[in-house]
């Protein structure tokens, strides 16, 4: 891209207008160009040309002293008839078969002084506008300047020389060199001499006033042109490269060599915008289908996205999963260990329990139904804590499910699905832990309610043991006795307490872990089923701003898979 600046009255628009082969651009005194005109020169093979100006879409213009007519009016429109100036750029299209493929910046001249109808600061003003356009890295300064003026006064090559020191992106344009002086001429200038640029400078001659006056066409004005330098003595030896026609085909033949050596940066831009465009449109999810049908299969993916993290963290594949061992192997049995059986079958609570079971008949050889009676109470107790663990992995579950909603970017998506799914889960959930603490204390009210008698059976005898049969049946209630009695019923129950610990676990696994890894959305597929379009529509309430971004994503994305198409193809032209 060319952006072209100058002093007023240098000639800036004849050097455009020869470029482009075309009368085109408004003229007259002082500013007149007062907004930037981006003039994009497309070359055709063959037919008429014409031109179209981006504010007018699908307006063909044949005729260029309309096109200049309307670049006046579109100026006027946005300024006013002043002498204001604007930043607003016009967009300006040129397709003819006489033009090199090129874009150009037309940017008002450079000022000294504001005029009448212009406000003092219209002199920064312009300055401040070529500057915005200049100082791009990948912009190229056309710096035209008058050959009958001191060069060393040249605002233009001033300007330049601050944004481009170097002179890397500086082309020199010399103007009415046909102007000057007798016994003088711009041979040091365009050889390099007064002023060294990195590229070479190119003097034109343009049109005179009497010449435009006369409407000499731009192929008479351009075989003039090449006339002037090759009889010229002084310019003779410069003839090849000077000229306008010269101007054109060097820009655009540099243009080419800056685009060759951008493409790899370019290609890795647009690849860069392409993966990043892509990312945040899978974030933000695939478009809502329209039918029924396309609904269900959507609200069902998405389900089976939520339900497969949820099975991650279960399975370790992702976290969370390890609370529930925790609770197996920690809390359960510091919940068990805190029961403190011994104290439960203290000296007198074992008295007591025993007196009691034998109500006005004591035991005769062995207080059975005592001995059921502490087991049971104390057996009994250990459904607080089978019960605690249900509750615990029941709360551990709970939070996965929170999690995995969260981590489920498509529920991001549809607020209304997102709570339903949630809804339905903990409601799942709820059913499963009453299942589970309904099968967690059946094992609890099974050991109480059948004991292990082979256990009693291993147990010493009285006789055996040297015991007197004869003794007072009231010496069976004595401390050494009572004390045998709860060291049995403690041994006992800490058999059953052991294998309890194993099988709690086991339960609640089965009842709880294992079914809403195989069926936490079973029910809410089977009512989804049901559901007709309009429900099914209102679970996928998509905040209209997302789909509107999303659009306007997949446009950009369009354009931008296009762009890389079309510069792969002319990576591979340049190799």
């Amino acid at each position: 891209m060319y952006s072209c600046h100058c002093l007023q009255s240098s000639g800036k628009s004849s050097v455009l207008e020869s470029i482009v082969g075309k009368d085109f651009l408004p003229r007259g005194a002082g500013i007149v160009t007062r907004r930037p005109l981006v003039l994009q020169l497309h070359r055709i093979d063959e037919g008429r040309e014409y031109a179209e100006f981006m504010h007018l879409p699908r307006k063909k213009f044949t005729d260029f002293a309309a096109v200049r007519q309307e670049i006046s009016d579109e100026t006027d429109r946005e300024t006013g008839r002043t002498k204001q100036i604007s930043t607003v750029p016009i967009h300006l299209s040129i397709y003819s078969p006489n033009v090199v493929n090129l874009t150009l910046i037309d940017l008002p001249g450079l000022t000294k002084v504001a005029v009448e109808g212009q406000p003092e600061s219209i002199v920064m003003d312009i300055e401040n506008m070529i500057r915005s356009y200049i100082e791009k890295p990948n912009c190229i300064i056309l710096a035209i300047s008058p050959a009958n003026q001191d060069l060393a006064t040249s605002d233009a090559i001033k300007i330049s020389r601050e944004v481009d020191p170097k002179g890397e992106r500086t082309f020199g344009v010399l103007t009415k060199i046909d102007l000057m002086d007798k016994g003088t001429d711009a041979v040091d200038i365009l050889e390099g001499r007064s002023y060294k640029l990195q590229f070479p400078w190119i003097g034109v001659v343009n049109r005179s006033q009497a010449d435009i006056n006369k409407s000499v066409d731009m192929i008479a004005a351009r075989r003039r042109e090449r006339e002037y330098f090759q009889s010229s003595p002084e310019y003779r030896h410069l003839a090849q490269r000077m000229g306008s026609e010269h101007l054109g085909k060097m820009l655009s033949k540099h243009l080419e060599q800056v685009i060759k050596s951008r493409i790899p940066g370019l290609q890795s831009l647009i690849n860069k915008t392409i993966a990043e465009l892509e990312s945040e449109l899978s974030r933000l999810g695939k478009p809502v289908a329209t039918d029924a049908g396309g609904k269900l299969y959507m609200i069902m993916e998405i389900c089976r996205s939520f339900d497969q993290i949820f099975k991650e963290r279960l399975d370790g594949i992702r976290s969370g999963g390890e609370k529930i061992y925790l609770v197996f192997d920690n809390q359960l049995p510091a919940a068990l260990k805190r029961l403190q059986f011994d104290k439960h079958l203290s000296m007198d609570n074992v008295r007591k329990l025993i007196c009691e079971a034998d109500g006005y008949q004591p035991h005769l050889i062995a207080p059975e139904q005592g001995y059921r009676r502490l087991i049971e109470s104390t057996l009994v107790t250990i459904r607080a804590p089978a019960e605690a663990a249900v509750d615990a992995v029941h709360a551990i579950l709970k939070e996965l499910v929170q999690k995995s909603i969260s981590e489920t970017l498509e529920l991001k998506q549809y607020p209304t699905l997102r709570v339903e799914v949630s809804n339905a889960a903990i409601e799942s959930l709820e059913r499963m832990r009453e299942e589970s603490k309904k099968a967690t204390l059946q094992l609890v009210d099974m050991e109480c309610c059948y004991l292990t008698v082979e256990f009693f059976r291993k147990l010493p005898q009285d006789v055996e043991k040297g015991g007197n049969p004869a003794h007072s049946i009231f010496d069976r209630y004595n401390d050494s006795y009572l004390r045998r009695v709860g060291s049995n019923v403690l041994s006992y129950v800490n058999m059953v307490c052991a294998s309890l610990r194993n099988s709690i676990p086991k339960s609640v696994v089965y009842s709880q872990v294992r079914e809403a890894k195989r069926s936490l959305l079973d029910y809410f597929f089977a009512e989804l089923g049901k559901k007709e379009t309009k429900q099914l529509s209102s679970l996928l309430d998509e905040d209209p701003a997302v789909m509107q971004r999303r659009t306007s994503l997949a446009k950009r994305l369009e354009l931008y898979r296009s762009a890389q198409a079309e510069i792969d193809a002319v990576a591979w032209a340049a190799k």
